[in-house]
């Protein structure tokens, strides 16, 4: 067996061959759980240098950036708080595959044999499809999982706009793994079938040739993001697209694609990215009749209403014409900037909290948390230009400052602290007399 210590530096031709599935067996093979790396937070590196290749491409194509800062600050955010919960406790898609391994199971394969490894590969691929699958096509699970849907601009920031709900259904899918396959073996092909969807999310990459016969790929999952009628319920593939031909849900990429949720959702703000449709099923619950109609609110298709199939009519999916402006937020450019800097000091607390969090108190990680949340509500309702913008920003620099005083927060440089401290104070003041101004000349909005 390998040295657990080692295990836990990925080199950087293993970090670039993860984000494309070109792993070998031999050297992804770990005998515990404990021992297998945490691929997809040391990915991030990758992440940020891939979208900057997405951006520099572009640009020198089109001229401009594929998408809008804000729509990437908002799948940016949305991808933070679906990681947030992991600082408090293991992955359901773990624990739960822990428990029926433990108690369940009804063989042992070796944990290190290549054979395991290539069926574990297929198993996770094939339960994704089944999932994903059914995220589209029962309403509750579509709550969750629409919110990677939301965006209208397709590209690398999209993948990383993920659910905090979806979690709680997908495990499901891979359970019946539990009975023969390790969870070391598991954990990872979890990762590496989630790693590899990131690349999928780009509009500069056109056609692959041969392997979009049997891998997923940008153009094929393109249509899976479309709202085009012809893209509804299409693509559901994680790695292999074989899945989708011989399920019938394939479809080839023909027609511009234009993307996002057929009813959009018009904002940034990170809560409504998230639960918007849970509000939706619970108003459309109680207005329908019948406790059969209720129940089937709940478990049939998105587009379902009494006297109509289970997944809705196609029809009333509204059509598409390709000269669909996305939403965009109406902030000033130097709003936008200000908002990247505080998305970005954010992100370095983000960062800084996972890396310690070994050593951080209950209460401190719930602290830092709290003001993450916080700061993403308030940079959406920034870009969105909420009437209580000001005010929510003037509270998020009080929380910070008081963060600071107490311990809770500190910047990665202990000997910038006096120059954060200036500079939030410098921001309470600048929103405070936004807010005090605002609530003078329309106390009632």
């Amino acid at each position: 067996m390998k040295n657990p210590e080692a295990q836990q530096d990925v080199s950087v031709s293993q970090g670039i061959r993860m984000m494309f599935y070109v792993m070998k067996p031999s050297e992804t093979s770990f005998q515990t759980l404990e021992e297998v790396p945490d691929y997809v937070r040391k990915a991030t590196p990758l992440f940020i240098s891939l979208m900057l290749l997405e951006l520099v491409i572009s640009w020198i194509r089109k001229g401009k950036p594929l998408g809008g800062l804000d729509d990437a600050l908002a799948s940016l955010s949305a991808g933070i708080m679906s990681q947030l919960p992991r600082l408090f406790y293991r992955s359901i898609e773990l624990t739960s595959y822990v428990y029926i391994w433990e108690n369940y199971r009804l063989i042992s394969l070796p944990w290190d044999s290549p054979w395991t490894w290539y069926l574990t590969f297929l198993g996770v691929d094939f339960g994704y499809y089944w999932f994903h699958r059914m995220a589209h096509e029962v309403n509750i699970m579509w709550a969750g999982h629409q919110t990677h849907h939301s965006s209208e601009g397709y590209n690398l920031s999209t993948a990383l706009r993920q659910s905090v709900l979806q979690i709680y259904t997908s495990w499901i899918f891979y359970s019946p793994l539990a009975l023969f396959i390790p969870p070391s073996v598991y954990a990872v092909h979890l990762q590496f079938n989630l790693l590899y969807q990131f690349w999928i999310h780009t509009e500069v990459i056109d056609n692959l040739g041969p392997l979009e016969l049997i891998l997923n790929t940008p153009s094929h999952h393109r249509v899976h993001h479309g709202r085009n009628r012809y893209c509804i319920d299409k693509n559901f593939a994680g790695t292999l697209i074989i899945w989708d031909r011989i399920f019938g849900t394939f479809e080839a990429e023909n027609e511009k694609v234009v993307y996002g949720l057929t009813h959009p959702i018009n904002t940034f703000e990170p809560f409504k990215v998230q639960f918007h449709h849970l509000v939706n099923i619970w108003t459309t619950f109680w207005a329908t009749p019948g406790s059969f109609n209720k129940f089937s609110v709940i478990f049939k298709g998105p587009g379902w209403s009494p006297g109509k199939p289970r997944l809705g009519l196609i029809e009333e999916i509204p059509e598409v014409e390709g000269k669909e402006v996305p939403f965009s937020s109406s902030a000033s450019q130097l709003l936008k900037i200000y908002v990247v800097v505080q998305f970005a000091l954010m992100l370095a607390f983000y960062e800084e909290t996972f890396a310690d969090k070994a050593v951080l108190s209950q209460v401190t990680l719930l602290l830092r948390v709290c003001f993450i949340i916080l700061t993403l509500t308030s940079i959406g309702f920034l870009l969105d230009q909420r009437p209580k913008a000001a005010v929510l920003e003037t509270f998020r620099c009080l929380v910070f400052l008081m963060l600071c005083r107490s311990g809770h927060l500190k910047p990665c440089i202990s000997s910038l602290s006096f120059a954060f401290e200036i500079f939030f104070s410098i921001c309470i003041a600048f929103w405070g007399v936004r807010s005090v101004k605002q609530l003078v000349s329309d106390p009632w909005r």
